[in-house]
């Protein structure tokens, strides 16, 4: 039997088998070469040996250029982090997280506002107010109305792109608005006032325009990366600018008296809600450093 060795992209695990997508966009079910040392994961670039019947074996995984552990997937080039414009309500403590999450890993983030059907809660304006204007890569959507659907295909084009953020956001309904498929979804809990989790395993989603999408399982807590108490503002990039006006090249702009960053928030050119957040997250961070010493 006659085969062949291809570069691919591995869009799923499941079931055992890895299902892995050629230049030509041809899709190959694949099995796991004794030899490969570690989990392979979605997002991953891989060798593969393709047979007649289309089958295969994975033989090597390629290196990574980054890789994130909730979800875990690799080689992302962008997270779309998904709040919604009201039910559930939008998290800021949870989307300063996860933009923090994305810099840490050199990925570009976009904060998508979806649901703009409905009547921004207070927060939902409070994004939209603020992160636009400081540089964010922002876009607000409705899957229902198919608002801003072709600009979020754009954004997406050519890139591995994961959605992150709280369940009942309107991911799944995102999905079926980008590629025409019909993934399963629930509604909110009226209850919870939020949506049970409804994907069970990371998947690739092939985009039209080129690129892929991720569904991904759904969560609402993220762990701290490991960094520095000095170095959290290095994953605020609305912060710098303000950064440089500090009296201490130290200044964690916590209790320091003479700071660009605590007078930026006085000023309102920083939000007190993005500050708090930021004194949040350092707080953890500074309890993690004494927890490892």
């Amino acid at each position: 039997m006659g085969e062949q060795k291809i570069e691919g992209l591995v869009l799923k695990n499941y079931g055992g088998f890895y299902y892995v997508q050629d230049q030509q966009k041809n899709i190959y079910e694949c099995k796991l070469r004794g030899k490969i040392k570690g989990q392979v994961l979605a997002g991953d670039k891989v060798i593969a040996s393709i047979f007649k019947d289309d089958k295969g074996i994975l033989e090597k995984v390629l290196p990574r250029d980054n890789q994130l552990y909730r979800p875990k997937i690799a080689n992302v080039d962008m997270v779309i982090i998904v709040m919604a414009n009201d039910k559930p309500e939008p998290s800021l403590l949870l989307l300063d997280r996860l933009l923090l999450l994305a810099h840490y890993n050199n990925i570009s983030p976009l904060i998508l506002l979806n649901k703009c059907d409905l009547t921004a809660n207070e927060k939902a304006t409070m994004i939209k107010d603020y992160y636009p204007t400081v540089g964010f890569n922002f876009i607000m959507t409705s899957a229902i109305m198919r608002t801003g659907i072709n600009q979020l295909s754009e954004a997406i084009k050519n890139k591995i792109a994961v959605f992150a953020g709280p369940s009942g956001t309107g991911k799944s309904s995102l999905l079926n608005s980008l590629l025409g498929v019909d993934i399963k979804t629930q509604e909110v809990s009226r209850k919870i006032g939020r949506g049970k989790h409804t994907t069970r395993h990371v998947e690739l989603y092939p985009l039209p325009l080129g690129g892929w999408i991720a569904d991904t399982p759904g969560f609402n807590v993220l762990d701290m990366p490991p960094i520095k108490s000095q170095d959290v503002t290095t994953y605020y990039p609305d912060f710098n600018q303000y950064a440089l006006e500090c009296q201490f090249s130290n200044c964690v702009h916590c209790k320091e008296k003479d700071c660009g960053i605590k007078r930026a928030v006085e000023n309102g050119d920083v939000k007190e809600f993005r500050y708090q957040n930021y004194i949040s997250m350092l707080k953890e961070v500074k309890e993690n450093e004494r927890c490892y010493k």
